[in-house]
């Protein structure tokens, strides 16, 4: 290789190029995901380092009393060792694996996305992004159909940014929810983290009950009208369906929704 086309491949021109295609764009909550990247050799010989395929979102993080959107890595997985990728050559690099059950659902703004590069010392990375479309898993949607059932309307999903409750991440997705009908006149909102492990789910509930009198203005107006609560499903529990879980979810919010 001439001393020219090093110099050309150092500042990245010439580099090569990689394209992810999905097997399926839309894939639940601890599912498989899988394809195959396809990796195309620049003008010069290059070596490359690793190619990598993370998981990638962003959540919503209060600086300087703003809202501002940052980008989170959820997973990330390496797909080969350090090899040499010879000018105009072509690979394919099959892959599956195995999405984590923190990965956070792709409702309203919430999006998720698969990043593939490589790592190309002294040069610029070849890079490709392609949307995720994340499902609930069969637990969770059945706990998402018991809260429907109970006639709370989804308002809002919002990945936030809370370290202490984020387990690996440094954000939660908080489904956000509004009291149509049981509910109604009882609680302002109903707010719902979930949690997600070997076939069982903890759910997180954020009860804000309605003020009502002058105690109840008072105690909005103090922060103190908001309960945490801890409710744990075990996959017996979930494998009795939606109407079963509504019942345990009516007991459960009806204990702090006085």
């Amino acid at each position: 290789m001439s001393f020219f086309k090093k110099m050309l491949a150092s500042v990245g021109i010439g580099n090569a190029k990689v394209d992810t295609v999905l097997d399926t764009a839309q894939v639940p909550v601890g599912g498989d995901i899988s394809g195959i990247v396809y990796i195309e050799g620049g003008q010069v010989d290059q070596q490359v380092d690793r190619i990598y395929l993370f998981i990638k979102s962003e959540y919503v993080r209060e600086h300087d009393d703003r809202k501002v959107r940052e980008t989170a890595t959820i997973t990330k997985f390496l797909l080969t060792d350090r090899f040499t990728l010879r000018a105009g050559e072509r690979k394919e690099v099959p892959f599956r694996f195995t999405l984590p059950e923190y990965t956070p659902i792709t409702l309203r703004s919430s999006g998720v996305w698969v990043e593939t590069g490589l790592d190309i010392p002294s040069a610029a990375d070849a890079t490709d992004r392609d949307a995720l479309n994340v499902t609930p898993s069969d637990e969770i949607q059945i706990a998402l159909d018991a809260i429907e059932l109970l006639g709370f309307r989804l308002r809002e999903v919002t990945n936030d940014y809370t370290p202490r409750l984020g387990g690996p991440l440094s954000f939660v997705q908080e489904f956000e929810y509004v009291p149509t009908t049981k509910f109604r006149g009882r609680l302002d909102e109903l707010e719902v983290l979930f949690r997600q492990q070997n076939g069982d789910l903890e759910l997180m509930l954020e009860v804000d009950r309605r003020a009502r009198g002058l105690g109840g203005f008072f105690s909005e107006a103090m922060g103190t009208d908001e309960s945490l609560v801890r409710l744990s499903l075990s996959r017996s529990d979930l494998s009795r369906g939606p109407h079963y879980v509504a019942e345990i979810l009516e007991n459960t919010i009806s204990r702090y929704a006085h």
